[in-house]
């Protein structure tokens, strides 16, 4: 590929892309204008509304005989006014008068007098209404004036009122509101707060009278302190919404671009034109991917500044903030999301023949993949095991994450690498579909030979086969996990191993044709090469777990918990069952798929592209940001012994030391006290430099072997 054509294109299809209105429109107008409009519009108007609310009196009706002092305090601040002419019915007002009329009881479950001060339920509008009354004659007289506007509120002391609060009792008093007004709501709220503070008021007086302390009647002071810092509460509110809008108002940014570049060059005849340049599948594919991807990314900055600078206004620094990192943060994240849609839109718009049919095309799809992140709206809902590995929705819950500063470090690494995994895959797809010029010119293909899935006996895995094989088994490896985590620690890593690693791997190369001793390099091994295995399986993992460690040292309970898994749960086990569970399946088994199957679809990009690209892969196999380095280290090391061996056998003899020795040092306390790693994560440094002399002499050796030479047909791979 001609890194200069595929700038050319780049720069030619930003500036089409930048004169279209359209995009302009979607990529910076519309968020730059939309944010601010309707925040700040939106809380304009709810402080209008509650100011207005509060600078209205309250119109309320009082019936039964009222305490002394009580109506005074009642209307003491000028914002509740007692409606004289709201009388109730004569009926009402003699049962009162008499007697007859008490108070009806309500559910256990119902709260039967007002909230202390201070809590939940005593906030400006009750969370929720109590549930209501048995039909009676007070409420019906009540509901009529409330629903009819007549009073706000109707306050109600039953006879029982004067007589208990004569002898030291508790007195009945109820307020009807109606829940639906806001003008209610307020008028209960403030009729409330004056029967709290009559209330104070009244048991002090009773405490005194019979010679208590105060507090008598209390018993416990309970109070609830928010210890959330302001940054954690901002966060929380930010994250209902925030995430959602991001990813929905960002993808938006590249959906018109990918549609132009594909259907609308259709439909203006350039495609046709553009094929018949002296330019390849990929270069196009590159440049236009790249184009549509900076569009997205432009959208996704704008719609992060313009919603933090909207966000900063409206929420005062003095009252609750939100760290400008934050909003960083939230844009870097959104990086993966764009790429993997991008690709997506650009695959699936070059179905299209002309910029209607690929609206129609793309809207569902936009639909579908932008609408789960809306789960960011349900509390609860949250960044964990499971939801790490679903496109899109785990970027969308781990900015929400960011925003309440829970976002643990092993979640964060997941989530990427998931979306860094689909995202590969959509990039390759796109590459696939352009690469078909029957489709880009308007006509049709399967299904199976527009991804490849064709059998080709003798064929040998592709880059792009390996990169897909290798999203799939770690989906799979990781959610079987998870679904056996209760099935114990020997059951999980032995149906992992042979049923998530072994058998796909045997499917796959069965399923294609791929021959089957060539493309797992099942050779036997040269007698140094074993040599030179023995060396380095016994070695590296001391100079990964005397330096690299070092480097980014795992928290307690990781190595606590690979401890657990080395140790088998810590049931007692034979130190061979440890070796066979811990040693020998993974070497077996993890090596057929990364040195067998993926080093054989990475052959063709080169020795050490191949030899890295396995490597890393195999790190970010392991799902954890601690364990990346030292990983794809020892990963390294076996990727290029299998390259320069052609044997996949030595890689399984030093894998199987690699894990065996440490499973034997867990195993075995006083051992591992030799090697200076009893009470820490990594070895001592005299061990660690004993260890390394032990890893380059293992290197020398097979840097002084004669490299295996491939035949030209086992690096190259069936046509994309």
């Amino acid at each position: 590929m001609r890194l200069a054509i595929v700038r050319t294109i780049v720069a030619t299809e930003l500036t089409e892309t930048l004169r279209d209105r359209r995009t302009i429109m979607m990529m910076i107008a519309l968020p730059v204008l939309l944010y601010p409009l309707i925040m700040i519009g939106f809380s304009k108007l709810q402080v209008s509304q509650r100011e207005a609310i509060e600078g209205r009196t309250s119109r309320v009706a009082v019936w039964g005989g009222t305490p002394e002092g009580l109506a005074t305090a009642l209307v003491r601040d000028g914002n509740v006014v007692i409606d004289s002419k709201a009388v109730p019915p004569a009926v009402v007002t003699t049962g009162l008068a008499t007697g007859v009329l008490q108070r009806p009881a309500l559910p256990p479950s119902a709260p039967a007098s007002l909230p202390e001060s201070g809590s939940a339920s005593s906030a400006r509008a009750p969370v929720a209404s109590p549930p209501p009354e048995p039909e009676h004659p007070v409420l019906a007289a009540a509901r009529a004036l409330v629903v009819a506007r007549s009073v706000d509120a109707v306050l109600v002391f039953w006879p029982d009122v004067p007589g208990a609060l004569a002898s030291g009792r508790a007195g009945s008093v109820s307020i009807y509101y109606d829940s639906v007004r806001e003008d209610s709501l307020e008028a209960q709220r403030r009729l409330a707060e004056r029967l709290l503070d009559f209330r104070k008021a009244l048991v002090r007086d009773r405490e005194r009278a019979q010679g208590l302390v105060e507090g008598f009647s209390v018993g416990l002071d309970i109070r609830s302190a928010n210890v959330a810092p302001e940054e954690r509460r901002t966060g929380q509110l930010l994250g209902l919404f925030l995430p959602f809008l991001l990813v929905t108002m960002s993808l938006l940014g590249g959906f018109y671009p990918a549609i132009d570049l594909t259907a609308g060059e259709k439909e203006r005849g350039t495609m046709q034109t553009l094929l018949c340049a002296p330019l390849s599948p990929v270069e196009i594919i590159t440049g236009k991917f790249i184009a549509v991807w900076i569009t997205s990314l432009i959208a996704a900055l704008a719609n992060v500044v313009s919603l933090g600078a909207t966000m900063m206004r409206i929420l005062p620094g003095d009252s609750i903030s939100v760290a400008p990192s934050t909003f960083i943060l939230a844009f870097v994240m959104l990086l993966p999301v764009t790429f993997f849609i991008t690709a997506i839109f650009l695959a699936l718009a070059t179905f299209a023949k002309d910029f209607k049919d690929g609206q129609n095309f793309l809207t569902p799809v936009y639909m579908l993949l932008a609408l789960p992140a809306g789960v960011t709206m349900l509390r609860g809902i949250e960044l964990n095991a499971w939801t790490a590995f679903v496109p899109v929705v785990n970027i969308a819950l781990l900015i929400k994450a960011l925003l309440i500063s829970e976002a643990a470090p092993d979640l964060i690494f997941l989530a990427l690498v998931s979306s860094t995994a689909y995202a590969v895959l959509a990039v390759l797809l796109a590459a696939r579909v352009f690469e078909r010029e029957q489709v880009l010119l308007g006509g049709r293909d399967s299904v199976r030979s527009l991804l490849g899935f064709e059998r080709r006996a003798g064929a040998f895995p592709s880059p792009t086969f390996a990169l897909s094989a290798f999203a799939l088994i770690l989906v799979l490896v990781f959610y079987g996990s998870l679904l056996l985590r209760d099935a114990g620690t020997v059951v999980t890593l032995l149906v992992t191993e042979f049923g998530f690693f072994l058998l796909p791997t045997l499917l796959l190369v069965a399923a294609f044709g791929f021959p089957l001793r060539r493309t797992l390099s099942l050779r036997r091994p040269p007698l140094m090469g074993l040599v030179a295995a023995v060396l380095i399986g016994s070695s590296a993992w001391a100079v990964a777990g005397g330096v690299l460690i070092r480097l980014l040292p795992p928290p307690e309970s990781l190595v606590r918990a690979l401890e657990q898994l080395l140790l088998l749960d810590g049931k007692p086990a034979s130190l061979w069952v440890v070796w066979l569970v811990i040693g020998v399946t993974p070497a077996i088994c993890e090596e057929t798929f990364f040195r067998g199957l993926i080093l054989s679809g990475l052959r063709k990009a080169g020795p050490w592209p191949a030899i890295v690209g396995c490597a890393l892969l195999f790190g970010l196999a392991h799902s954890s940001i601690y364990r990346l380095l030292p990983t794809a280290f020892i990963g390294l090391l076996l990727t290029w012994l299998v390259w320069r061996t052609g044997s996949i056998w030595t890689s399984i003899v030093a894998h199987m030391l690699n894990n065996g020795i440490a499973a034997t040092l867990v195993y075995n306390k006083s051992l591992a006290a030799m090697f200076g790693a009893a009470d820490q994560a990594f070895l001592g440094w005299r061990p660690t430099a004993m260890a390394t002399v032990v890893l380059l002499v293992g290197i020398g050796i097979v840097w002084r072997m004669r490299p295996f030479a491939y035949t030209p047909t086992e690096s190259t791979i069936f046509p994309n």
